[in-house]
């Protein structure tokens, strides 16, 4: 069985996010989702709509996931992919390159970013309504 292994906030989920979800988990045989975590958010300065308990019941929902951990630093990757036996590791490209150092233990893939959507845009797009 092939293990693979994504992080993100998935927060307003969108044909973004269900896209690599879906190109992530062909892939493998089993997809598990690092979900970052209210708390990892705030270091990260992102402030999410939904909290980390009901961005984990949508992401459990999507045929797609086989499993959901708490994202809850920068430095847990490796652990993660060691504990989790996970085969390999995908991002959005946008990350090229970032991920490069867990190569020793699983391979590591960049898949392109879905064009026309971000989670960035459709709160910058939601702002704008709200003030209009």
């Amino acid at each position: 069985m092939k293990k693979v292994i994504t992080y993100g906030t998935f927060d307003l989920l969108h044909w973004g996010h269900i896209n690599i979800l879906m190109r992530a988990r062909e892939l493998g045989d089993h997809l598990t989702v690092g979900l970052s975590t209210d708390e990892f958010n705030e270091v990260k300065n992102k402030k999410t709509y939904y909290n980390y308990e009901n961005r984990k019941v949508i992401l459990k929902a999507i045929r797609y996931v086989d499993e959901v951990i708490p994202e809850v630093n920068w430095d847990q990757k490796i652990n993660d992919v060691k504990h989790n036996h996970i085969d390999l590791f995908v991002m959005g490209d946008d990350w090229k390159g970032k991920f490069d150092f867990l190569k020793p233990y699983c391979e590591v893939i960049y898949l392109p970013r879905t064009v026309g959507i971000s989670t960035t845009q459709i709160k910058t797009d939601l702002n704008k309504l709200n003030r209009g």
